[in-house]
Formats: structure tokens, sequence, C-alpha cells
């Protein structure tokens, strides 16, 4: 699991590999991602936005972005915690991921970004 706060918000990542795949006759590896934003300061905050860097071991690079996650945006009070899960798929069994989340302070309506901290994706298969 890999960790970080900012300004109050602390993210926490698990990741696990799913298995493989052939899609457009290539392989596909995929992964899974469970991330816990936890709300650490005074304020209210709402999550409005994300953005991913998705890099592979064949140095593929995907930038991801939206509203909310999985469709949602959730409102935190201090505290409180979000967990979600989500996926990828790589085109190798190595990966990284990295982004941020967008969030807004409901009490002063200030937006400020929260780092996401780097986590890795491996296929345990390929790693010695």
């Amino acid at each position: 699991m890999v960790q970080q706060v900012t300004k109050g918000i602390k993210i926490s990542v698990e990741t696990h590999f799913e298995g493989t795949f052939y899609k457009d006759y290539k392989i596909q590896y995929a992964f899974g991602y469970t991330v816990t934003i936890e709300n650490q300061s005074k304020d209210l905050v709402q999550l409005e936005a994300r953005a991913w860097t998705i890099l592979d071991a064949l140095d593929h690079e995907k930038i991801v972005a939206g509203e909310g996650v999985i469709g949602k945006k959730p409102i935190l009070q201090p505290g409180d915690s979000y967990t979600y899960s989500s996926g990828c798929l790589l085109g190798a069994p190595f990966g990284a991921m990295s982004g941020y989340y967008k969030m807004i302070n409901l009490e002063t309506h200030k937006s400020f970004n929260v780092a996401i901290p780097t986590f890795r994706l491996n296929a345990p298969f390929a790693m010695n």
C-alpha cells in the first residue's frame, strides 16, 4: 500500500493483478486498485475531478481525466473517508499510475489539488 497526505487529505492505494486476456489480437494485463480518500483536515471538502497518468513498461503513456470517481463526487466531513475500486489495462506486465484529485473546500469555495502517490502495477508471475 502507498499513502500520501496533501493539505490534510490522505490518499491510500492498494493494487492487485486480475489476469490476462487478448483484445484485438494483443495481450492485455488487467490490474485493479482500491483508493481510500480520508479527510484529516478540519474542513468540509468535495472531490470534483481526477487526472491520471498511466505508464506501462513498454513506455506507453495514457492520460485519463474526468469528473468525479466512478461517477461520484463524494463530500467528506472532517474525519470521513471514501473508498472506491477501479482498474486499468496495460500492454505489459509492469506499470505505474499517478495523478491528482481536484478537490474543493466547501467552506471557502477554493479548489485545490491532492496528489495521488505513484503506485506500481506488477503481475506476480513476471517478478523475480
